[in-house]
């Protein structure tokens, strides 16, 4: 009873709102819709998307057609008023205190309304280029395209950014529409011109593109779990703080390393092996860099994801380095101890593993 209420509540203020506006208010907005500014753009804008930006998966579209569009997360919370106004399934306007057995007050209405806020706000992945620079080398010249990845609904202290150019992108589309042909179909990619690649104009145009582009792959459950999808975003981060640790710049490794993460989080990636060798990145430069409560909690959360496998490549190391770094900072290290001890008596030579730095080096990343 209590969620039909607050259902019809979000319905009533999305209509008021509405009503509230002056009849000539909202002009600049309609005059300028999203869609219109791609009427004039038919190359590599897909008509599924509309205009629109972000697209959430199958999921969280079936869960927004039931919720309907009162419930926005922009909608205001409900008013102080204790004649809150309410709908009726059949349209008509009536108060919270008058609805027949309504039980429940506007303050419980609002109490209501913020438990629940944080559960309906749909999770999107957003894909925004914030910036686009021409770029001059000694034989080439090309634009270099910066993306954040935001979730919807959340406020992101440190974005996970990508910096990509168009070669980056035409390679991604040729090698998912190799192994997704059908999926692929439906999905429009910009086309190369000969001419003005530099423009203003197509610089902007192919920026919309590109954002459409990857919203809509990230829209097809497949695509979105392809190693092909996943890796152009962090793979190249993974590449090059491997190369900056190896070279012993750990301070630059380690914010190149930190984005990996970032972007492996967003994407909902952080239980695969391409994660925990980014954990032991990030514990190796933080102990360079003498920051060693920061590396024991990298190691602590490796560990967890290691917590059901008997056997890991890395499990080792990690235990190696948390025992030591526990105890430099004071910390029980004990579980840890009794895990190699384990891992002993199975017969494993911990005498010969690898430093969690040098997995780190002699890993492959292709």
């Amino acid at each position: 009873m209590a969620a039909r209420i607050l259902h019809r509540l979000r319905h009533a203020l999305a209509g008021e709102a509405g009503r509230e506006e002056p009849a000539g208010g909202g002009g600049e907005a309609e005059d300028c819709p999203e869609s219109s500014e791609l009427e004039d753009d038919t190359e590599g804008l897909s008509t599924r998307l509309s205009g629109t930006l972000s697209f959430t998966s199958h999921e969280d579209e079936e869960e927004e057609e039931e919720e309907g569009d009162g419930a926005s997360e922009e909608l205001e919370e409900p008013p102080q008023a204790p004649g809150a106004a309410a709908g009726t399934e059949d349209g008509e306007w009536i108060s919270v205190a008058e609805r027949p057995g309504g039980s429940l007050l506007t303050r419980q209405l609002q109490e209501l309304w913020r438990r629940s806020r944080g559960s309906l706000a749909p999770q999107r992945l957003l894909f925004e280029v914030t910036s686009a620079s021409v770029v001059s080398e000694r034989s080439s010249k090309y634009v270099l395209y910066t993306i954040y990845l935001i979730r919807s609904g959340q406020f992101d202290k440190a974005p996970a950014t990508i910096a990509r150019r168009y070669s980056d992108f035409e390679q991604l589309n040729r090698r998912l529409r190799c192994r997704f042909s059908c999926d692929m179909a439906s999905i429009a990619f910009p086309r190369k011109r000969l001419r003005r690649n530099f423009t203003a104009e197509t610089i902007a145009k192919r920026s919309r593109a590109f954002e459409q582009f990857l919203s809509h792959l990230h829209s097809i459950d497949e695509i979105r779990r392809s190693p092909e999808f996943l890796e152009f975003f962090f793979l190249p981060d993974l590449q090059a703080a491997q190369r900056l640790t190896c070279t012993g710049m750990y301070r630059e490794a380690l914010a190149t390393w930190a984005n990996a993460y970032r972007l492996q989080d967003r994407l909902g990636v952080c239980s695969s092996g391409r994660f925990l060798l980014t954990l032991a990145g990030l514990a190796v430069c933080h102990q360079e860099l003498d920051q060693l409560s920061e590396a024991h909690g990298c190691c602590e959360q490796a560990l967890q994801l290691l917590e059901a496998q008997g056997s890991h490549p890395l499990l080792g190391p990690f235990l190696q380095a948390h025992v030591h770094l526990a105890w430099k900072v004071g910390k029980d290290k004990r579980r840890s101890e009794a895990r190699l001890q384990d891992l002993r008596e199975a017969g494993l030579a911990l005498q010969q593993q690898p430093s969690l730095k040098e997995c780190l080096i002699k890993e492959p990343l292709e």
